[in-house]
């Protein structure tokens, strides 16, 4: 063992964490058997607020009402976090009548959150108290109240913040989420929040990536192979999407379909004697993700993709390695 490392008791540090996981488990499903109609008013009033939610708390309660804010933010629900202490000294200014106070407080008993929720009632914004102190300040001040239970906190010798904490970052995705289902937010909805990162690609569509216009590479079913693969040369896809009279997409062919039926006629035969018919496509308002998918479903090896309209006429193509460069995966 390196010197640097006190010798403990594995045993006892697996107990105590796993003790830690099992009070707070055991709090969240307190705070599931007490949700009640407060909660649904709380998502209404959300869903309804012409203006933002504003988070606030201090110390831990504070840090979660910032990850709160973020992810109501990123989920379609305009918030932001205002600390309580800064909001005394000017950024109550921030605080409008449009707006709603979503106040985190284990106890209630918050010194800092007194201004707020004297503005709260002066201005009359509605204020939404999330609490385990069923006759707090903040919970005698609250319009609607977020009544947490009162499970012991997993560091029972010092009280530190976890269950309690726990709880209210649960109490906050349960909020997010519901309002998310309420409002039918998608997931291109998301998409447009998270443009950067790994996220971001996942959540790439497919019209953003693909080539389309004059960069397609398309033939009649009544071309012969020879215009075909003038075609396939010329666009660099290694195929070329066949289309019908009425300009749908009929068939596709590929390096493959060429391999199949080489011979000294190929470039005689007609576009449709060659071709695979009734190709796998996608649509432009797919996820790219969900198109990397199709592409390699089970055991197959696609590596381009049309994409088509309602109507079934091509208007992209996407090819794997776009998704690639992009980081999609």
């Amino acid at each position: 063992m390196p010197e640097h490392e006190t010798e403990y008791d594995a045993g006892e540090i697996l107990a105590s964490m796993r003790r830690t996981l099992s009070l707070e488990m055991s709090g969240l499903s307190q705070l599931s058997d007490a949700l009640s109609e407060e909660a649904v008013r709380v998502v209404k009033r959300i869903a309804g607020l012409k203006g933002r939610l504003i988070c606030a708390g201090v110390g831990k309660s504070g840090h979660v009402a910032r990850k709160i804010a973020a992810t109501l933010a990123s989920t379609g629900t305009p918030a932001s976090y205002v600390h309580p202490a800064e909001a005394s000294h000017g950024d109550l200014g921030m605080i409008t009548a449009d707006d709603a106070v979503l106040a985190l407080s284990n106890s209630g008993e918050t010194k800092e959150l007194g201004d707020m929720i004297a503005y709260c009632r002066r201005f009359g914004v509605p204020l939404i108290g999330m609490t385990a102190g069923a006759e707090s300040t903040l919970a005698k001040g609250s319009d609607i109240l977020l009544l947490c239970p009162k499970a012991p906190e997993a560091c029972g010798e010092t009280r530190a913040p976890t269950t309690s904490t726990t709880m209210m970052m649960a109490f906050g995705d349960a909020l997010a989420v519901a309002l998310i289902e309420a409002r039918g937010f998608t997931a291109t909805d998301f998409a447009r929040f998270h443009p950067g990162g790994a996220l971001g690609s996942a959540l790439a569509r497919v019209d953003e990536l693909m080539h389309a216009g004059d960069a397609m590479p398309l033939a009649p079913e009544l071309a012969s192979m020879g215009d075909a693969l003038i075609v396939m040369s010329e666009k660099g896809f290694g195929c070329v999407g066949v289309t019908d009279g009425d300009g749908k997409l009929s068939g596709i062919v590929t390096d493959g379909d060429l391999r199949r039926r080489m011979g000294p006629d190929l470039i005689e035969l007609s576009v449709k004697s060659v071709m695979t018919p009734g190709p796998i496509t996608t649509t432009p308002g797919a996820l790219a993700s969900d198109a990397l998918r199709v592409m390699t479903a089970g055991n197959r090896k696609i590596t381009q993709l049309f994409v088509c309209d309602e109507a079934g006429k091509p208007v992209g193509l996407l090819h794997i390695h776009d998704l690639l460069r992009a980081g999609v995966s």
